[in-house]
């Protein structure tokens, strides 16, 4: 009964992931309109259908509504991950044409120039995007749409690229790790020309910042041709996921780069290339540090009645990037009571770059005279940037009226300790006092100086023996 039920469970939680993700997903077809401009109209692709027949689209042409055949299962597995309250990913689709790839160390990919017939006919790329996802995927329509009750066409996902990282915040200096998935379902299956299981295939990354574009890592699995070296310590997992004979497969490129720095942060473009095939998605990789805020003078700032309190300067250090930072100067309790924004002159100073990349510069406030009313009140120095929450982060003092404070728990302490190092002192004058002072005698008795004692010529002098801890090693006696 507990299995069953279990197994129950399971399958309603199947059911509800597979029904939280988008049935049909709105598009925009994009073309060529000729003179240098685009013309977009609305399409439309049918993810996954239930018994009943596909809904009707009559704002749709039959080219543009698209009911998606994914053998591999690719889609779906896009979709799995996608929250059930997000907006929908947006979407382009476009027409696609099948080239051999163009890097020399792509080659061996495509030994033959032509293009097989078997590619020949149309061809559609779409492309989607959110915060979530971002996909890229070959479909090959059939030439003819279905009859009524919905006239819809046919497509089938013939290479699909995507990631579930699509804009990674990596902290700078943390290793970057961005996933990559790829699926490929061939058009010819068991045909007597192809070599059972899975093709062999090319893989880069690129980085493009600053208008500048860099190929990080180049690999071909399966092919033995030279690619270019590797830079910056990147690393892909590129392999087929199986082994089938004849398909579909899936396969992993996960991209891994180490210890990024700011210098490293922008647009990446990873291409997964097939025969004639390529499927292409960005990411956009930002680098964050969350700025160190400090607070002079602290923890106390004091001021005459009527007197302006010196100049609080607020350090926000070694953060990155600049743009999002700011700088909020708070007043907590005085004669409100309440959280409020604190008066006076304030200002930045200029950014200040460090060789790490990161950046640090100085927020300034110089208050108005204060009134007795704002003793004990507490000015805060609060920073927001991306790479910290909501709240940010804050720093603060507490501002003292003279005359108005008593002696504090520390005041109390510096002062015992003042009069015990004073008592202490005294003391120890009194003691070297009595060292050096010479004792008075009367005639006829012994003195003792230093420990040796002397006697005078009186007859009725008597040695005057000290105590044995006052006496010294050794003893001299002068007889008359």
């Amino acid at each position: 009964m507990k299995r069953l039920s279990l197994l129950l469970a399971v399958a309603l939680g199947l059911a509800t992931a597979v029904s939280a993700r988008p049935a049909v997903i709105e598009c925009w077809f994009v073309e060529d309109a000729g003179g240098g401009k685009l013309a977009k109209k609305p399409a439309a692709l049918l993810l996954r259908q239930g018994a009943e027949s596909p809904p009707l689209r009559p704002d749709l042409a039959p080219e543009r509504y698209l009911k998606i055949h994914d053998p591999a299962g690719a889609l779906q597995a896009a979709f799995r991950q996608y929250p059930r309250d997000a907006p929908a990913p947006r979407c382009e689709m476009s027409l696609y044409v099948p080239l051999p790839a163009s890097a020399k160390w792509l080659s061996g990919l495509t030994p033959e120039q032509s293009c097989p017939r078997a590619l020949d006919g149309t061809w559609l790329m779409v492309s989607m995007s959110s915060s979530f996802l971002s996909l890229s995927s070959l479909l090959r329509p059939q030439s003819e749409p279905q009859p009524e009750p919905a006239l819809i066409t046919m497509a089938t996902a013939v290479l699909t690229v995507f990631t579930h990282t699509p804009t990674p915040r990596i902290p700078m200096g943390q290793d970057a790790l961005l996933d990559l998935s790829f699926a490929y379902v061939p058009l010819t299956p068991k045909a007597p020309s192809l070599a059972p299981g899975p093709p062999p295939f090319g893989l880069e990354w690129r980085r493009q910042h600053l208008g500048k574009g860099h190929l990080l890592l180049a690999v071909t699995p399966g092919l033995n041709g030279q690619v270019p070296a590797a830079r910056e310590g990147a690393v892909a997992f590129a392999a087929w996921d199986d082994d089938e004979p004849w398909g579909p497969w899936t396969g992993n490129g996960t991209f891994w780069l180490p210890a990024v720095r700011p210098s490293q942060e922008g647009t990446y473009l990873a291409t997964v290339h097939l025969p004639y095939l390529q499927g292409q998605i960005t990411l956009e990789l930002a680098v964050l540090k969350p700025p160190k805020v400090a607070l002079t003078p602290a923890p106390l700032v004091w001021a005459a009645p009527g007197e302006a309190p010196p100049e609080l300067l607020c350090l926000v250090s070694h953060f990155y990037p600049s743009h999002g930072l700011e700088v909020e100067w708070e007043l907590r309790g005085g004669p409100e009571g309440r959280l409020q924004k604190a008066e006076g002159q304030r200002w930045l100073s200029a950014l200040r770059h460090h060789s790490d990349g990161s950046l640090s510069l100085s927020a300034h406030l110089q208050l108005p005279p204060v009134t007795s009313e704002q003793h004990g009140a507490r000015y805060a120095c609060r920073v927001h940037h991306p790479s910290l929450s909501a709240l940010g982060r804050s720093a603060e003092v507490t501002l003292q009226v003279a005359g108005l404070s008593g002696p504090s728990l520390e005041d109390g302490i510096g002062l015992f300790l003042s009069a015990f190092l004073l008592l202490g002192l005294l003391k120890a004058l009194g003691w070297a006092e009595n060292r050096v002072k010479p004792t008075q005698h009367h005639p006829g008795e012994a003195t003792i100086l230093s420990g040796l004692s002397y006697c005078n010529n009186s007859p009725n002098c008597m040695p005057s023996v000290p105590a044995p801890s006052s006496l010294s090693p050794l003893s001299h006696w002068n007889a008359a």
